[in-house]
């Protein structure tokens, strides 16, 4: 935002909030998640190989650069129409607290579609993901959360909205994984 002149689409207490209310939850109820039918049928990782292996580093640039272009993209969109930077602000927030509970649905699997991973493999992460979208829908409307974090409620129609630009995080990584499963690449 501020190499195209714009003001900060954050304050440190929003950034500080949602690392708290989308990444604590969801992290813990990750951990949950039981493993991938076939697995043990792939071949073993090479044991020189870091943690962060070309398929993580691919998968978190693709995902890393789709979440600034949609956040960086909107926000322009907000300045431009003139909205209140408090107000943009508030929305800004929102959208990116949606597109981290709807992306750690893409994490779940590093090579099947998020649609075939069954649900019920993992009820701990959707309530995670619900009661941390909970959290933040409350939070717009508790008179000391609204004055610490600088919001306010958002109309049905604009989380709607902001839901909608949020899942295309998901259809980003659903392409990549489906082009990677194409050319063998999870073999």
């Amino acid at each position: 935002a501020l190499f195209m002149g714009l003001p900060l689409a954050l304050v440190s207490i929003q950034i500080l909030w949602l690392n708290l209310v989308t990444n604590g939850i969801q992290d813990i109820a990750l951990a949950f998640e039981g493993g991938e039918p076939g697995a043990m049928a792939r071949k073993p990782r090479d044991p020189n190989e870091g943690i962060f292996n070309r398929l993580m580093i691919e998968q978190t640039l693709i995902s890393g650069i789709s979440m600034a272009i949609i956040t960086i993209g909107t926000w322009y969109y907000l300045m431009e129409k003139g909205y209140e930077i408090s107000s943009a602000r508030n929305l800004i927030l929102m959208l990116m607290v949606l597109m981290q509970n709807i992306h750690v649905f893409n994490c779940r699997s590093e090579s099947n579609s998020t649609f075939r991973v069954s649900l019920s493999r993992n009820y701990l992460l959707i309530g995670g993901v619900l009661a941390a979208q909970g959290i933040h829908l409350a939070s717009l409307y508790i008179p000391f959360m609204q004055n610490l974090l600088g919001v306010s409620p958002i109309t049905f129609t604009q989380w709607l909205l902001l839901f909608s630009l949020a899942t295309i995080v998901l259809w980003v990584i659903e392409i990549y994984k489906f082009v990677k499963r194409k050319i063998g690449a999870f073999s």
